[in-house]
């Protein structure tokens, strides 16, 4: 007999008191725990197992009582060969000889072992195996409150894991809304904020625990609003006005400028979607938020960039018409020295052109490759510098032109033709940017293993924020000076790529009203 018959009320007892704990309880640990517990007491046993079904089909150990952990790995192997008795259809005697088996290998001392299967739906959970250093046999009645006993750890079993999956689930959730590069903000049907992940925090300059429970109006201060509004919207109906017919609701879109209160301002999109009952009530609204400034940044230098390039592409274009018509007037007879003069123009025009073009093709071409392809041979760039100032002397009367290089200043391995054009864009923007003449200085520097050239001017110099971002493409300085020069924002954007796939680097030095001193430095080997 498993239990004396004067236990057997006590027996029921302990059943229905164990039951009602381990039906209580939702984590799977603790559930394991005490179901294996009562297992072996009501079986009268010293030692046991309780195995659950991987995904992989097979049975692994997950709670142990009277068992060393050091035989976890040994228990899987026999767990291993009865679940392949069980697929290959073994009978019972087999079966048994095989848990006599285990049994045996745990521990010389056990008689018995006895295994109660884990059953939920008709789904096998899992299996409870329980070692007895005696024998005995089950009455039917015994057999009976053990298997209503397993059902119902079954039942608190499938429970926990159920509850495991959910809690594992919610925690990935919450982990990818906090890891989110996006602002995510939940709110409640009154605009509550419940929800307000470390994104939206970073954005809106505010801590989670000082938003949560507040209206979001009172957390979202618009400095201008571009596109929609959700109070006005939802006043206008939304979003049953506009739900589709999946009950779904369309989302809305907001776009504006943000206040924060550290006084910053930053542009935020905003999306909203419903969430819906079944019976068609809104429970939650979910803001995705995003930032848009370097978009809108971006944007607004692309646009004053075309209509730059619209500019500097029209001038040089209505010069050479201009002049072209001009030469081939028939009612009028040109002498030789104005046609000569006439035509110098026309080709500094159309190498203008050449030169934009040029340019806008190049960087086409960066953006789309993301690298430059170079033409390598030995390159004076010394040499590369006098050419270059000589060109640019005959251009202006105001600016007097300086060169300093040390007598033996190396050669370079580099594409001469791309070099050049960097060391033109820093003579011009120092010409440009020094409207009242003064000193421009070209000079190089030679260590062991760089060479450096810089260029150096006494003009209006540039602010530190300026300085961090002129390298960028399509970027100009915010200035009157500069909208008066020509310029299509892609001459040091074009510079720095070209320096840097010399394996090189380009910087600038400057003060406002000082000057500035552009440098860039290349390996010499």
């Amino acid at each position: 007999m498993l239990m004396l018959p004067d236990f057997r009320v006590r027996q029921r007892d302990f059943l229905l008191e164990i039951s009602r704990a381990i039906t209580s309880q939702l984590d799977l640990g603790e559930v394991l725990r005490r179901v294996l517990h009562a297992s072996v007491v009501m079986l009268g046993g010293q030692m046991g197992l309780i195995a659950l079904r991987a995904p992989d089909g097979w049975f692994y150990v997950r709670a142990i009582r009277g068992l060393d952990s050091s035989l976890i790995s040994k228990l899987n192997t026999h767990l291993h060969d009865l679940t392949t008795m069980v697929k290959e259809g073994a009978d019972s005697d087999a079966f048994n000889e095989k848990l006599a088996e285990m049994a045996t290998d745990i521990d010389p001392e056990v008689q018995q072992s006895v295994a109660l299967p884990l059953v939920f739906a008709n789904e096998p959970l899992g299996m409870m195996i329980v070692f007895r250093t005696y024998r005995s046999v089950a009455t039917a009645n015994d057999m009976q409150v053990l298997q209503s006993f397993a059902d119902q750890a079954a039942i608190a079993v499938h429970n926990a894991q159920l509850y495991e999956s959910i809690n594992h689930e919610r925690m990935r959730l919450e982990a990818i809304l906090d890891q989110s590069a996006d602002g995510v903000m939940i709110l409640d049907a009154n605009l509550t904020i419940l929800r307000f992940n470390r994104a939206l925090e970073r954005m809106t300059g505010r801590d989670a625990k000082d938003v949560i429970g507040l209206h979001q109006d009172e957390v979202f201060e618009w400095e201008k609003l571009e596109q929609g509004d959700l109070q006005s919207a939802i006043d206008d109906g939304w979003p049953f006005t506009l739900a589709a017919s999946d009950n779904q609701g369309t989302p809305l879109y907001v776009e504006g400028d943000l206040k924060r209160p550290d006084g910053l301002k930053i542009s935020i999109g905003i999306t909203y979607a419903p969430m819906f009952t079944t019976d068609g009530k809104i429970t939650n609204i979910i803001a995705n938020v995003r930032d848009i400034t370097n978009f809108r940044e971006a944007q607004e230098m692309q646009n004053t960039f075309i209509s730059v390039v619209s500019h500097e592409l029209k001038t040089p274009v209505a010069i050479i018409k201009g002049y072209a018509a001009t030469l081939s007037r028939p009612d009028a007879n040109w002498n030789p020295d104005v046609v000569r003069e006439t035509l110098h123009v026309i080709e500094e025009e159309a190498d203008r052109l050449t030169a934009l073009i040029q340019d806008l093709l190049t960087a086409s071409k960066l953006q789309a490759q993301r690298e430059l392809q170079l033409d390598l041979g030995e390159v004076w760039l010394d040499e590369v510098v006098r050419r270059s100032v000589e060109r640019f002397s005959t251009q202006t009367n105001k600016h007097q032109f300086v060169i300093h290089f040390p007598a033996d200043f190396p050669s370079i391995q580099g594409d001469e033709t791309k070099l050049r054009q960097v060391i033109d864009n820093l003579l011009s923007n120092a010409v440009k940017y020094s409207p009242n003449g003064g000193v421009i200085e070209v000079g190089g520097e030679v260590t062991d293993h760089l060479v450096k050239i810089y260029v150096s001017d006494s003009g209006v110099g540039l602010t530190k924020e300026d300085q961090g971002r002129i390298f960028e493409r399509f970027y100009r300085v915010d200035g009157k000076l500069s909208r008066k020069t020509q310029g299509t924002g892609l001459g040091l954007y074009l510079a720095r790529a070209i320096v840097e796939a010399h394996g090189g680097m380009i910087r600038v030095d400057s003060q406002p009203g000082q000057g500035s001193t552009f440098y860039f430095t290349l390996p010499r080997h």
